[in-house]
């Protein structure tokens, strides 16, 4: 029997990335996926795309908050409530590919100490051989882009990892539980031969509808407005950079915490903090 998992996609004001993602996400998913969608406001267009799934034999749960509750509350919503043996995330504005249930389920059986295992969420061109095969582990069988964090869009996690961590709190962010659930031990990485996952807000992407300074402007994703970037060139540095990080990071913890936290350097870690989208509020 296949482990079940539970894979959450938040929505908000973008209804032409939603129906896209959901849609794709929905279709991929095989029997022992649940899907559960937390949509954030009252963008009508977007609140019109949900309700056009709700009827779909995978759409688990779904919850609607007049607030924008951002990804705290979501994501603790599906950690609580969710009883599938691995839960995951995707992003409004990103397509899954095909072979990623498949893939995910292969390695967390193969190792139990996998934490999060994700979806390459650059384009491949952000990849460099020389620095991303130092990086490469193979346990188990499995071979992954180990690093203390993953992003937290195309990711799936053990439920155990979270048990013995607990929920999100207050003000914590994505890459700071990655890094706590590495300290006790936990391996998370990028599935490899790596997995790409097509982020449509990367201009890059064929489905972006950012063409233009203004398009970006007025719909920037989260990492841009934390960055506050504003122009197309500024977007596409900012992901080249966000992507070179990674795949230099050192795997040691305990590099991110701490006195030792100087060693890696205070302003490349505050860089890493932004390029993955915090918030001082998660």
């Amino acid at each position: 029997m296949s482990a079940t998992i539970d894979v959450l996609l938040i929505s908000f004001d973008r209804p032409d990335y939603t129906r896209l993602a959901l849609g794709n996400l929905l279709e991929l998913a095989d029997p022992d996926v649940r899907v559960w969608v937390w949509h954030n406001g009252w963008d009508p267009k977007t609140l019109r795309v949900v309700e056009s799934f709700r009827d779909h034999p995978r759409l688990h749960r779904f919850r609607h908050s007049p607030e924008n509750r951002r990804l705290r509350d979501p994501t603790n919503w599906l950690w609580s409530e969710a009883e599938g043996e691995l839960l995951g995330k995707v992003d409004d504005d990103c397509l899954v590919p095909r072979d990623w249930t498949a893939r995910m389920r292969e390695a967390h059986a193969a190792e139990p100490r996998f934490g999060a295992l994700t979806c390459w969420h650059n384009q491949p061109e952000d990849l460099d051989e020389r620095l991303y095969r130092k990086k490469i582990r193979t346990y188990g069988g499995i071979s992954i882009m180990q690093n203390c964090w993953v992003n937290g869009s195309g990711y799936t996690i053990k439920r155990k990892a979270i048990e013995e961590q607990g929920l999100l709190a207050e003000g914590e962010s994505w890459s700071d539980y990655c890094i706590d659930l590495a300290l006790r031990g936990w391996i998370h990485g990028w599935l490899y031969p790596f997995l790409f996952e097509d982020h449509m807000a990367d201009p890059r992407s064929s489905h972006c509808r950012i063409k233009t300074d203004a398009d970006l402007e007025r719909s920037a994703p989260l990492s841009a407005q934390v960055n506050r970037v504003t122009t197309i060139e500024a977007w596409l540095a900012q992901q080249r950079r966000s992507a070179r990080l990674v795949q230099k990071a050192p795997l040691d913890p305990r590099r991110f915490r701490g006195w030792r936290r100087r060693f890696w350097g205070p302003e490349l870690w505050r860089l890493a903090q932004r390029l993955v989208g915090r918030r001082r509020s998660f």
